[in-house]
C-alpha cells in the first residue's frame, strides 16, 4: 500500500536523521553542562524541526489520503479521512 509521504520518503528520513542528531547534540550539551539557554535554545530547534516534519505528512495525508477517499466518491471514507486529520491537526496544535 502507496502512502501519501512515499515520495518524498527519503526527505523525510533525513529529516529526521538531522533532528535524530541534534537531539543527541542536545543530550551533549546537558552532559558537558552547557549553559542552560543554550541548550533551550537547541532544545526549541529541534521541537520546531519535528513540528515542520508532522506539518508536512499532515499535508501529505490531506493530499493524498483524504483527496483519493474523495475522488472515490465514498462519503463515509471522506469523512473519516477528514476525522483523522482533524485529531492529527489537534495533536500538532497541542505539542
Amino acid at each position: 500500500m502507496s502512502r501519501g509521504y512515499t515520495m518524498a520518503k527519503d526527505d523525510y528520513l533525513k529529516r529526521l536523521r538531522r533532528i535524530e542528531g541534534q537531539v543527541r547534540g542536545i543530550a551533549r550539551m546537558i552532559d558537558e553542562d552547557t549553559y542552560c539557554i543554550d541548550v533551550l535554545t537547541q532544545l526549541s530547534a529541534a521541537t520546531r524541526a519535528l513540528q515542520s516534519v508532522g506539518i508536512g505528512l499532515l499535508e501529505e495525508h490531506v493530499n493524498h489520503c483524504v483527496m483519493n477517499a474523495a475522488r472515490q466518491g465514498d462519503e463515509e471514507a471522506t469523512r473519516e479521512k477528514v476525522a483523522e486529520a482533524t485529531k492529527a491537526i489537534e495533536r500538532l496544535v497541542r505539542s
